[in-house]
């Protein structure tokens, strides 16, 4: 099995790029590439739509500038209307990730709108639909050795508890395990480690202010709002027990990414003399890093 220090990846989240109109001040990819690299970091998950070259092959070779891998792309897609075919969406995605040597999809269920303040409901129509789409896209993926995950994210048609029972029980598709999203919506990571870890084919590191959480949950303030104010957190730094989860899932045998992610939110760029980002990552780099000497 790969070292854990050599399967931790990058992404642009961290540095708050989002493919959320109106996220905030979004560096362009060379900054973020290069201070990735000067962390230390060797991969990278591909960022939103234009945050790379479009095309597949100019996509892989701004990263290979770089000196950096790609491990796998977070791809918004609808999937629970009878009248829109996700399956274009997907293929173009697949292309790209194929091209940069990424082996992991990771799909989030969205609603169709921008952003991710109002959490939807499915009905039962809505959710056969989901699920027969989500089966499709792993066959698909799996058709160009890429593994299809489903992100439970906060604002998308899988975000709840009894959400994501239905993606265990309805589906076969792997699940990329944000620590931050399920904790958010409700879903203890620890307890979905621990209990499926066999599931779980992508996980993404979060740590998380518990406070602002509730608040989320409550709706006394809005997702958007809430990572303004600084609810992720450097891992270690938050409510969520990381070591457990990461424990958990290399004693299963988990053998993917761990990816970094602290949705941040910026204002504009770091003052003269301020890290920046790069200060919240080399920190969460460093706590994973703890990690992986302590299970060794």
């Amino acid at each position: 099995m790969t070292a854990l220090r050599d399967r931790i990846a990058g992404a642009p989240i961290s540095w708050g790029v989002c493919e959320v109109p109106g996220w905030g001040w979004q560096p362009d990819s060379a900054t973020v590439l290069s201070q990735m690299r000067e962390l230390g970091l060797g991969a990278t998950e591909l960022g939103p739509d234009g945050f790379l070259p479009e095309e597949p092959q100019a996509k892989a070779k701004a990263l290979a500038g770089m000196g950096l891998r790609a491990v796998g792309g977070f791809v918004p897609v609808v999937l629970h209307d009878p009248l829109h075919d996700p399956l274009p969406a997907v293929e173009l995605a697949l292309k790209g990730l194929t091209a940069a040597g990424a082996g992991t999809l990771v799909l989030a269920a969205v609603s169709g709108t921008d952003g991710y303040d109002v959490s939807p409901v499915l009905d039962e129509a809505g959710w056969q639909v989901l699920l027969t789409h989500l089966d499709k896209i792993a066959l698909l993926a799996g058709q160009s050795a890429i593994t299809a995950t489903l992100h439970p994210h906060i604002g998308t048609m899988v975000e709840t508890p009894d959400d994501l029972q239905r993606i265990l029980a309805g589906s076969s598709v792997g699940l990329c395990l944000d620590t931050g999203h399920l904790l958010i919506g409700g879903v203890d990571p620890v307890a979905l480690a621990s209990e499926h870890a066999e599931r779980v084919r992508h996980a993404h590191l979060k740590d998380v202010d518990a406070t602002w959480a509730r608040r989320v949950q409550s709706g006394q303030v809005t997702y958007t709002d809430a990572v303004r104010q600084g609810m992720y957190r450097p891992l270690g730094q938050g409510d969520v027990d990381i070591a457990a989860i990461v424990g958990s899932l290399e004693g299963a045998g988990y053998d993917g990414w761990y990816v970094l992610e602290q949705d941040t939110i910026l204002a504009g760029p770091p003052a003269a003399g301020e890290r920046g980002p790069v200060a919240d990552v080399s920190a969460s780099i460093e706590y994973l890093l703890k990690i992986s000497q302590s299970l060794s």
